[in-house]
C-alpha cells in the first residue's frame, strides 16, 4: 500500500534589496503606470552581488526545516528546482547539502523553468514514496536578475529573485499538508517561446566572445500569454474533474505569479472568486520556479491557508512546461 506523502514544513526567503518600479524608471524607458497596468508588479527583490541561488536556497531551507521540526541531519534527499544554478557543475543541490552541513545524501537539480516547484515537488514525492522513512528537502530557488537584460523593457520589469522550500515526509503518521495529487506536462514544440540559450551547448560561446542577448531571458510575450492561460486552465479543470471536485472544494488557488493579468484571467475562467485566488506578484514579481513555493509558504504563514484547507497549485513555464497539484492541509 502506498502511503501518502506529507509536506511537514515550509519556508521562503527573498533578498533584502528591493527594486521598485520607480528604480526601473531610471534604468529603462518605462513608467510605474505602464508596469502596473500590464503586469500588476510594483516591486521585486534582487540578490546582492555575490549572492548565488544556493545562498537563497539555504535561507529558505533553514526556515522549512525549522517549520518541520527536523534538522539537516534528518534529511535523506535534497532536490533543488532552478533554471539559474550556481554553475553547470556541480549541482546547486550538492552545494546546498554542503552549506546545510548535513551528512552525504542524494542531491540533484531539476530544471522545468517556472514550473520547477511542482516538478520538484513530484520528484521529491516519488523519492519519498520509494524510500520508507524518507525526509526530503525540496527547494525552488532563482537568481533571475543575473539573466535579465536590463535594456529590454518588455522583460526586465517582470523578474525577481527568491526561494521557496518544503520538507516532505513518507511517514504515515506525519502531520501537515498531504500531497493528494500532482499532474505535470511538457510540450517541446513551443520551446523557443521562453528561453535562456546563450552559453548552453546549443548556443556555445568561445573564449573572449562578447555575451550576446541570448544569454538573457527572451520571451514571446503575446504567444506565451495565450499558451499559459490555456494550459493552466485545462490542467486545473482536468485535476478537479479527476477527483470529482469543483472550485467550491478548493479554499485557496495559487497559480504561478507571472503577472496579474494571467493570474486573474485563469482564476476567472475557472470560476474562482477573488478571495480564493492568492496574489503576491505585486511585491515579488515573477520569481520563476520559486514563485509558487514563496506564495504557498507566505499564505500559510500569514493565515490565508488554514488547517483543513484544500489548496490548488498551478504553474506554467519555459519548455513549455505546466502542471497542477492538490494539497490537503
Amino acid at each position: 500500500m502506498q502511503h501518502p506523502v506529507t509536506i511537514i514544513g515550509q519556508g521562503f526567503y527573498v533578498p533584502e534589496k528591493v527594486l521598485t518600479n520607480a528604480d526601473l524608471e531610471k534604468m529603462v524607458d518605462t513608467t510605474d503606470q505602464w508596469i502596473v497596468e500590464r503586469t500588476g508588479i510594483r516591486e521585486r527583490h534582487m540578490a546582492a552581488p555575490g549572492q548565488a541561488t544556493s545562498d537563497l536556497a539555504l535561507r529558505a531551507a533553514q526556515k522549512a526545516l525549522a517549520s518541520a521540526g527536523v534538522t539537516a541531519q534528518d534529511l535523506t534527499h535534497i532536490v533543488v528546482a532552478t533554471l539559474t544554478p550556481d554553475a553547470y557543475c556541480p549541482s546547486t543541490a550538492s552545494k546546498l547539502q554542503n552549506l546545510l552541513g548535513c551528512r552525504p545524501v542524494m542531491a540533484m537539480d531539476v530544471n522545468a523553468a517556472c514550473s520547477g516547484f511542482l516538478y520538484g515537488l513530484q520528484t521529491g514525492r516519488a523519492l519519498a514514496t520509494l524510500t520508507p522513512g524518507a525526509t526530503v528537502l525540496m527547494v525552488a530557488a532563482e537568481v533571475l536578475t543575473t539573466r535579465t537584460n536590463w535594456t529590454d523593457r518588455s522583460t526586465c520589469v517582470l523578474f525577481g529573485d527568491g526561494a521557496g522550500a518544503v520538507v516532505l515526509s513518507s511517514d504515515p503518521a506525519a502531520k501537515g499538508a498531504v500531497v493528494e495529487d500532482v499532474d505535470l506536462h511538457a510540450d517541446g514544440q513551443f520551446w523557443d517561446l521562453l528561453t535562456v540559450r546563450g552559453g548552453g551547448s546549443g548556443t556555445p560561446y568561445k573564449l573572449g566572445e562578447t555575451v550576446a542577448e541570448d544569454f538573457f531571458i527572451q520571451m514571446g510575450g503575446r504567444e506565451t500569454f495565450k499558451q499559459a492561460t490555456r494550459a493552466m486552465e485545462a490542467v486545473s479543470r482536468d485535476m478537479l474533474a479527476k477527483h470529482g471536485m469543483t472550485v467550491a472544494d478548493v479554499d485557496v488557488f495559487i497559480s504561478h505569479q507571472a503577472n496579474l493579468r494571467i493570474i486573474s484571467y485563469v482564476g476567472k475562467k475557472l470560476g474562482f472568486t477573488e478571495e480564493q485566488v492568492y496574489v503576491n506578484v505585486d511585491r515579488y514579481g515573477n520569481t520563476s520556479a520559486a514563485s509558487v513555493g514563496i506564495a504557498l509558504a507566505e499564505a500559510r504563514q500569514n493565515g490565508t491557508i488554514k488547517d483543513g484547507h484544500r489548496v490548488m497549485l498551478t504553474t506554467f513555464g519555459g519548455g513549455l512546461t505546466w502542471g497542477t497539484a492538490l494539497l490537503q492541509f
